[in-house]
């Protein structure tokens, strides 16, 4: 029998989890930047192999907020943990593990039968992986130093389940893929061998917007947009996707931003985006971007719940 997973990808933000599942699956499905929290959905990417189907969950950076669009967030990383057959927890080994990280510990600690933890960015002249293997047999158990043996009768997580990787650089991954098809379940996979997402192109195209503003305006007003479809013609004839879509951020003095000194900014996220849609999908893409103020549309739960699934 073939093997099939959901696995729930759960760290910190900024942690490189999105980076990760884009390494993973081979393809772009999730946005990046250094922005932290740039995710703002469950993402699905879906990796087929002879050994059996992983389907990714990657969630938003989690982390305690009394706002609302972070309170959001975090059901959505708590859901997919519940839901998913195997949590893949992410580690960050430059950054020394401080209260946000006890915090994800305890929450993927109840998981620990099917839990595996990736130690990302062993690239780096900071990374210090040590460090991340003793936090986690402080907060979890059963897992030593790289020098210790643990015997998997004395604990429910093992070392076993610790793989170092780099995102950036694809080490580590294969070693990694392999250990959670390890644990999967037998199954039939979920979706077609062709299939990398699950993700309808709307949101594709509306996530690929939001990257290319959220990298041009970063010091200015990352978690303050968002991006609203309002319609898509597709000409059969040319072979073009033509999209109306609005920027839409909570302040008049924003809009500025976005828009940039003779429309700079927004013909650059124009640009950007059409240029990476074009590889993404078997058509061309062309956008029309416009930028509107949707005053404190971070705590208006209608707006939350349309965006947010």
């Amino acid at each position: 029998m073939p093997k099939s997973a959901f696995v729930a990808v759960v760290g910190r933000p900024s942690a490189g989890k999105s980076s990760l599942l884009n390494a993973l699956c081979g393809w772009k499905v999730a946005i990046v930047s250094p922005v932290p929290q740039t995710t703002q959905n469950t993402i699905r990417g879906i990796l087929t192999k002879p050994e059996g189907q992983l389907v990714f969950l990657d969630t938003p950076g989690y982390h305690e907020s009394e706002k609302k669009l972070n309170k959001r967030l975090a059901e959505l990383a708590r859901g997919a943990i519940g839901d998913a057959d195997i949590v893949l927890y992410v580690i960050d080994v430059c950054r020394a593990p401080g209260d946000e990280e006890r915090l994800i510990a305890e929450l993927v600690k109840p998981a620990a039968s099917r839990l595996v933890v990736a130690l990302n960015k062993i690239d780096s002249k900071d990374a210090d992986p040590a460090r991340a293997l003793s936090f986690l047999h402080e907060t979890l158990g059963g897992v030593g130093t790289a020098t210790d043996t643990v015997d998997p009768a004395s604990s429910r997580f093992s070392k076993d389940s610790v793989v170092e990787v780099s995102a950036l650089f694809k080490v580590g991954t294969d070693a990694l893929v392999d250990r959670l098809l390890e644990l999967a379940p037998e199954g039939q996979p979920y979706y077609p061998e062709e299939f990398i997402t699950d993700q309808d192109p709307e949101f594709r195209i509306s996530e690929i917007i939001r990257e290319k503003a959220i990298n041009s305006t970063r010091d200015e007003i990352p978690h303050a947009i968002y991006v609203e479809i309002e319609e898509s013609v597709f000409n059969e004839t040319k072979s073009i996707l033509r999209v109306t879509a609005f920027l839409c951020v909570e302040r008049e003095s924003q809009k500025g931003i976005v828009i940039g000194k003779g429309a700079k900014v927004i013909k650059k996220i124009r640009t950007e985006a059409e240029r990476e849609l074009d590889d993404i999908f078997p058509y061309r893409v062309r956008l029309d971007l416009s930028v509107k103020v949707k005053p404190d549309w971070r705590s208006d739960d209608t707006t939350l719940k349309r965006l947010l699934f």
